[in-house]
C-alpha cells in the first residue's frame, strides 16, 4: 500500500441486543474498543479465505494481516540480518464512551429453571449458557454476576473506524458480518454480547455469506467459513420472534443442552480414556475429561449463537450457524468420528421446532 493513502471514517451506532460481558482491568463491565478489533480481525481473517475461495496460504495470511491491523512478530532482512518490522495498525477505532456498564444485578431476569437430563435438579438458563461471567448464588439461590456490572442489553455507543482509503469496500464487507454474525465479551458464542451495527449514513451493510461445503472446511484448523451442504448454509433462524432477550435466550439454552445431550456419556465414568462423541463439540466438558487430552486442553464450540433484529425492527430472533475447522493434531481427531458428529447435530437442529433453515 502506499504511503500517501487517504485516511477515510466510518460512523457506527453499535446497539447490544443481549448484555455482554466486556471486562474491564477489574473484570467488571465497561465499554471497549479491544474486543471490536479483535472481531475485526477475526472475519478479516474469513472475509479473506472467502476471497481466495478458501485456498488459504496461512503464512501470506499472516503477513498480510499483521501489515494491516500492527504486529510485532514480523521480520525483514537488514544488511543480511533479520530484524523484527514491528507495525502499527491502519485501522484506528473510537467509542463515544468507555463508560461502566448499566446492569448490577441479575435478579428477576431468569425466570423459571429448565429441565437438564444429566441434572437432578433444574439449572438456570442463561447460567447454562453464561457460565463464568453468570454464576450460581447459593445465599439466594439464583443466578447472578460474578463481577457487576454487565452491559446491559439497549445500550448503545457510537464507533467511529478511520481507516486507508483503498481499504474501504473490504472493511465494509467484514462489518457486515460483524453486524451479522458478530457478538462480543465472554461467553459471545453462546450469543451474549450479540449487537447490531447501524451505519450513519444510513446504508444497509451487506457482505456474500462466506460459505464452504463443511467437509471440506474440516481440512483447515482454523474457523475460515460458514459451512454449507445439500440443503443450504447451515445456519438456522428461529421460526418466531421474541420480544425480549430473556426468553430467547433460554430457548437457546434448550437447544443447546438438546444437541449436547444427544450424546450419551457412560454411566459412573469421569475420566474416559478415549474420547467420546460429545467431547468433539467442545472440550473441557464438566465432570468428563479425556485422559490423554488433560485438564488444560481447550476445544472451542464450531456451532455459535446470535441474536439479531428481527424484520420488524422491534422484536429478535435467534440465529445460530456452524463454523467448521478440523481440531488440532493434538487431539489426534478421527475425523470420520469427527464428521458424523457433526452430522447428528445438523439432523438435530433441521428437526428442532424451534428451528428452520434460514439463507443469511
Amino acid at each position: 500500500m502506499p504511503d500517501n493513502f487517504r485516511w477515510i471514517t466510518r460512523k457506527y451506532t453499535i446497539e447490544f441486543l443481549t448484555p455482554a460481558f466486556l471486562g474491564g482491568a477489574d473484570q467488571s463491565g465497561q465499554w471497549r474498543t479491544p474486543p471490536f478489533k479483535a472481531l475485526l480481525r477475526q472475519w478479516w481473517r474469513v472475509a479473506w479465505a472467502a476471497e481466495r475461495k478458501f485456498q488459504a496460504n496461512v503464512g501470506e495470511m499472516r503477513q498480510r494481516e499483521g501489515r494491516l491491523f500492527g504486529n510485532a512478530w514480523l521480520e525483514k532482512q537488514v544488511n543480511g540480518r533479520k530484524e523484527t518490522e514491528a507495525l502499527r495498525s491502519l485501522f484506528r477505532l473510537r467509542l463515544s464512551s468507555w463508560a461502566g456498564g448499566g446492569r448490577k444485578s441479575w435478579q428477576g431476569l431468569e425466570g423459571q429453571a429448565i429441565r437438564h437430563p444429566e441434572v437432578e435438579q433444574p439449572v438456570g438458563a442463561h447460567l447454562y449458557l453464561g457460565y463464568g461471567p453468570l454464576i450460581y448464588d447459593r445465599q439466594s439461590r439464583q443466578t447472578a454476576l460474578k463481577a457487576p456490572p454487565c452491559i446491559d442489553a439497549g445500550s448503545s455507543a457510537e464507533l467511529q473506524l478511520a481507516l486507508p482509503e483503498p481499504e474501504a469496500k473490504a472493511m465494509e464487507a467484514v462489518l457486515a458480518l460483524l453486524h451479522l454474525y458478530g457478538a462480543a465479551g465472554g461467553r459471545s458464542r453462546n450469543g451474549w454480547g450479540s449487537f447490531r451495527l447501524v451505519p450513519a449514513d444510513g446504508q444497509r451493510l451487506k457482505a456474500a455469506v462466506p460459505l464452504r461445503d463443511w467437509r471440506q472446511a474440516l481440512e483447515l484448523d482454523w474457523p475460515h467459513c460458514i459451512g454449507k451442504d445439500e440443503k443450504g448454509p447451515l445456519i438456522w433462524r428461529t421460526r418466531r420472534a421474541y420480544a425480549d432477550w430473556k426468553e430467547l435466550m433460554r430457548h437457546l439454552a434448550e437447544l443447546k443442552i438438546g444437541f449436547r445431550t444427544q450424546f450419551r456419556f457412560p454411566l459412573n465414568v469421569r475420566v474416559h480414556a478415549h474420547p467420546e462423541n460429545r467431547h468433539w463439540l467442545a472440550y473441557p466438558v464438566t465432570n468428563h475429561g479425556v485422559a490423554g487430552w488433560g485438564n488444560q486442553a481447550r476445544l472451542p464450540n464450531q456451532l455459535r449463537f446470535k441474536v439479531r433484529r428481527a424484520n420488524d425492527g422491534n422484536q429478535l430472533v435467534g440465529i445460530v450457524y456452524h463454523m467448521p475447522c478440523r481440531p488440532p493434531d493434538s487431539f489426534s481427531p478421527d475425523m470420520a468420528v469427527v464428521q458424523r458428529v457433526w452430522e447428528s447435530v445438523h439432523d438435530f437442529l433441521d428437526n428442532a421446532q424451534l428451528l428452520q433453515r434460514s439463507q443469511e
